[in-house]
């Protein structure tokens, strides 16, 4: 194996959901003596080893694994604490002299490593009760015009139907009386050293086989009786592993509202579009110099591993 030298560049390896991300991961980290940091906003989570494709109890054994199941479901992991935890896991890869190979698809995640944050105080429960109780009361649309009163930006580049987003900017500006976008423009932080990055971009209709394939092994892996013991725990709904792509269409056929056929097509088609955000995302912020639009990314190897190798005896930002 090469061994990477304390200066060494982060490698990021990101990509949309089962696009071949941590095949790719595992090979660099066997070839450099690496270290595999998650990146993936719902894979921090224990409790969703299936239904979050996380890399097996074999491979977490083989190759060192850092932030996969290191958080309960009952807590939020916000960019800024994923941030905080993956800075301190590559520095404690450098000095164990391994190579950290950060891997995942949440975009705020990587955004939030490679260029830093915004500097947005945490907002207080009340606030976020208050905000979703509006929203359950208004509707999504009555909702998105409510906001638009306070943040016209916001409200026009958000769908009505993105709770998620809506939320989160009806909360900054309750909470701090500054819009979400005039937050972002003060963001700082961002990565000041060498970085290898390698996006992979199947094409579409090679990817979309690939997740209804995928979600057709986690249901007969046993990922039903995974989302059974989560509701089990009677967590909040608005908790990030409840929104787990699955929880929620398992959950309805479990409850007696969806039969499991038009559950697991309801859940292929939300990882789907979850899919196509990543990529778009991918598309618009440009973190890597080298990416792959294939869906068997095996085929790149040497030619990863020699851009990586390259990079770290160069030290070239």
């Amino acid at each position: 194996m090469a061994s990477p030298s304390h200066h060494s560049p982060l490698v990021i390896v990101a990509g949309p959901t089962a696009g071949g991300k941590s095949r790719v991961a595992l090979a660099i980290a066997q070839a450099f003596d690496g270290v595999v940091i998650n990146a993936d906003s719902m894979q921090v989570y224990r409790e969703l080893r299936l239904l979050t494709a996380r890399p097996s109890i074999e491979d977490e054994v083989r190759i060192p694994h850092r932030l996969f199941g290191c958080l309960s479901a009952t807590e939020r992991c916000s960019a800024g604490r994923w941030r905080h935890l993956a800075l301190t896991e590559i520095a404690a890869a450098r000095e164990n002299n391994r190579m950290p190979i950060v891997v995942g698809g949440t975009g705020l995640y990587l955004g939030a490593l490679t260029a830093g944050l915004a500097p947005v105080p945490d907002i207080p429960e009340g606030i976020r009760v208050e905000a979703q109780t509006l929203y359950d009361r208004l509707g999504g649309p009555a909702f998105r015009e409510r906001l638009a009163i306070r943040d016209p930006i916001a409200a026009n580049r958000l769908s009505p139907t993105d709770r998620t987003r809506l939320l989160r900017a009806w909360e900054v500006i309750e909470a701090t009386d500054v819009t979400l976008s005039t937050w972002h423009k003060s963001t700082s932080g961002g990565l000041a050293e060498p970085v290898s990055a390698i996006v992979l971009t199947p094409p579409r209709d090679l990817l979309y086989q690939a997740i209804d394939a995928r979600f057709d092994t986690m249901m007969a892996s046993g990922a039903m009786e995974e989302v059974r013991k989560l509701l089990d725990l009677q967590l909040n709904p608005e908790l990030p592993a409840m929104k787990a792509l699955g929880v929620r269409e398992i959950a309805s056929h479990l409850a007696g509202a969806l039969t499991l056929e038009a559950a697991s097509a309801a859940a292929k088609q939300a990882s789907r579009h979850y899919a196509k955000r990543q990529l778009t995302w991918l598309r618009h912020h440009k973190i890597s110099e080298i990416s792959y639009s294939t869906q068997f990314p095996e085929k790149n190897l040497d030619e990863i591993l020699s851009f990586i190798r390259q990079r770290g005896l160069t030290g070239q930002a």
